[in-house]
């Protein structure tokens, strides 16, 4: 990996994270795109940069994380699902990482799904219901639905915070303060794995994708959350459609788009 495939992944790290595309999906195009072989660190960067996306919303949110430890609670308690998710089913999720196949059909029935969500779920900014312990333990759930490629925790946790009544823009908010503590443990875990095998030399490489990732998801957040209020999924849902048709069309022809590794 060099410099320019560094920034490359950590731009599209930073525009697709909270948006409802799947940010894991799309690195892994774009790996496969740039000819990059899949080696332990670039496993480990596509994770790690996620912490320069995650302070984004520290950052944007800051007051909210200055609020009453009841925010904290709620946050700790729809993070428990995929924490003792992601543990059991490390393996296989590590085996579906490497898969375009499921990230192709991902893709595309998240994006059917996205058509529709509007309408199944059309709830009001006004007389929001407040998000309980129990609501968020829901959310929770939805975000496991994510640890499959392609899926996006950002869809998965938002349309999850409409089943309980939360408008679009509450509902997108709370996806991201919900990625403070999932992305941190996943990026802690993957430094935690390797940490003893990265080279000196990889750490400027670390350094530059989290910043960049860093300043790209500010802006595709305040564009992401104006876009939603006015307009909704449907352009997101079209899009993923899009793409995943375009991928799954590639392979069916014989064109390999395996990651290399």
């Amino acid at each position: 990996m060099d410099y320019v495939q560094a920034i490359i992944i950590a731009i599209v790290e930073g525009i697709t994270e909270f948006l409802p595309i799947s940010s894991t999906g799309h690195m892994i195009i774009t790996e496969k795109l740039l000819g990059m072989e899949s080696t332990p660190f670039l496993n480990v960067y596509k994770v790690t940069i996620q912490f320069g996306a995650i302070l984004s919303v520290v950052v944007l949110y800051w007051k909210k994380f200055f609020q009453t430890l009841n925010f904290y609670y709620k946050l700790f308690i729809a993070f428990i699902p995929a924490m003792i998710c992601g543990f059991i089913l490390s393996d296989y999720i590590d085996q579906m990482l490497g898969s375009v196949w499921i990230v192709a059909i991902s893709l595309i029935l998240g994006g059917i799904v996205l058509l529709f969500v509007d309408k199944w779920f059309n709830n009001s900014e006004e007389d929001e219901p407040e998000i309980t312990y129990g609501k968020a333990f829901k959310i929770g759930w939805f975000q496991v639905i994510s640890m499959i490629p392609g899926v996006s925790r950002s869809a998965a946790t938002i349309i999850g915070g409409m089943t309980q009544k939360l408008s679009r823009k509450t509902a997108a908010e709370f996806s991201f303060f919900l990625a403070v503590p999932t992305m941190f443990a996943a990026s802690a875990w993957e430094l935690l794995k390797i940490y003893k095998e990265i080279e000196v030399s990889q750490i400027s490489y670390l350094v530059v994708g989290n910043i960049v990732a860093f300043i790209v998801a500010l802006i595709a957040i305040k564009t992401f959350i104006t876009f939603l209020t006015k307009h909704g999924f449907k352009a997101f849902g079209y899009y993923r459609i899009i793409v995943g048709g375009i991928i799954l069309a590639l392979l069916l022809a014989g064109i390999d788009l395996k990651i290399v590794g």
